[in-house]
């Protein structure tokens, strides 16, 4: 046998069983770590410890969304609860960001 064995001998005591089994932890590991990621940026956009912007920019990555530039858009109420924000606060910061787009 040489030094450098190809993939197929290193695995060919594994038996199919044992190959599923990794399979299927390496699917569970991978969506454990998807579910945490999840968790964790659900709790970036409601901390206490993050300003609005913080909040709004972690609400906006997590959903793959812009905040909406009109005062009366419905969805600046869900922003508003699921950052944990006053509607004020909201418009606040969407005041903010047309202020800094027009200069």
């Amino acid at each position: 046998m040489t030094a450098i064995t190809s993939f197929r001998e290193r695995t060919d005591h594994r038996s199919e069983d044992e190959l599923v089994r990794d399979y299927r932890q390496r699917q569970a590991d991978a969506e454990f770590e998807r579910a945490e990621r999840k968790r964790m940026q659900l709790a970036d956009q409601r901390s206490e410890l993050s300003d609005a912007k913080a909040r709004i920019q972690a609400w906006e990555k997590v959903h793959g969304l812009r905040m909406p530039a009109s005062p009366t858009h419905p969805v600046l109420q869900v922003i508003a609860a699921a950052t944990a924000l006053t509607l004020e606060d909201v418009l606040e910061e969407q005041r903010q960001r047309a202020a800094q787009a027009g200069r």
